[in-house]
C-alpha cells in the first residue's frame, strides 16, 4: 500500500522549495524586467518578436516568470534589471506600515510574502526596506490571523481567509484545526491518547538495559 502524500510547506527564505506545490506556484508568478543587453534568438520565446532567429533587443520591457528571472540574473553581467512589482515600492510600503490589516494581501499577489523574499535576491537599493516591511506587515497580520482562526467555529470562513496571502491561509487552517481538536476533545470526542513512537521505543530500551 502507498503512502499517504504529505504535503510539504513553502520555502521561506531566498530559495524555494521544489519539493512543495506553492512554491512552484510561486515560481511562476510574473516579474517585470528590463533587458540589458541584447539577446539573441530569445526574442520570439520571450514574446518579443515573430520568428525563432529574433533577438530580445536591449532596452525591451516584459513580464517573465520570477524563476526565469532568477536564471537570466547576474549581478556581473547585467543581462536584466528587474523592476519591483507596485505592491512592494514605496507607496505601497507606506500603506502596510500605517495599517497592514486593511490591504487585501490576495488581491495584491497570493504569494506575497514568499515572492518578497524571492525578490531579495535581485541587487536592488531597496531591498533593506522592502525586507523590513515584509516582515513587519506579518507580525502586524499575525494576530489578526490567529485571533479569526480561534474564533470562527462551525461557520463559513470563506469572507474571512478572502483577503489573505497564502501563508496566512496555511496559518488559519492550522489554527482552526487546533480550535476543532480542542472542540472535539473538550466534548470528549477525541480519539484515545497514546504515547508516541518516540517515547515507546526509548521506554523499550531503558527496559532492556535494566534487564541486562
Amino acid at each position: 500500500m502507498s503512502e499517504a502524500y504529505f504535503p510539504v510547506g513553502p520555502g521561506l527564505g531566498l530559495e524555494e522549495s521544489f519539493l512543495s506545490l506553492d512554491d512552484i506556484l510561486m515560481s511562476q508568478e510574473k516579474l517585470p524586467v528590463r533587458a540589458e543587453t541584447s539577446l539573441p534568438r530569445l526574442g520570439f520565446v520571450l514574446g518579443q518578436g515573430t520568428g525563432t532567429g529574433d533577438a530580445m533587443t536591449e532596452g525591451s520591457k516584459l513580464e517573465i516568470p520570477l524563476w526565469l528571472a532568477k536564471g537570466l540574473h547576474d549581478s556581473k553581467r547585467r543581462i536584466i534589471s528587474v523592476e519591483l512589482p507596485k505592491i512592494y515600492k514605496g507607496a505601497w510600503r507606506t500603506v502596510l506600515s500605517a495599517d497592514a490589516n486593511v490591504v487585501d494581501l490576495h488581491k495584491m499577489g497570493p504569494y506575497y510574502y514568499g515572492f518578497g523574499s524571492q525578490l531579495l535576491n535581485f541587487d536592488n537599493p531597496e531591498n533593506p526596506e522592502i525586507a523590513q516591511t515584509i516582515l513587519q506587515t506579518f507580525i502586524s497580520r499575525f494576530r489578526h490571523v490567529m485571533d479569526s482562526s480561534q474564533n470562527a467555529y462551525n461557520e463559513d470562513t470563506s469572507a474571512l481567509v478572502a483577503r489573505l496571502d497564502e501563508l496566512e491561509r496555511a496559518l488559519f487552517q492550522a489554527g482552526q484545526k487546533g480550535l476543532n481538536d480542542f472542540q472535539s476533545w473538550e466534548k470528549g470526542q477525541a480519539s484515545q491518547i497514546t504515547a508516541s513512537s518516540l517515547v515507546q521505543n526509548y521506554g523499550k530500551r531503558k527496559f532492556t538495559e535494566v534487564d541486562g
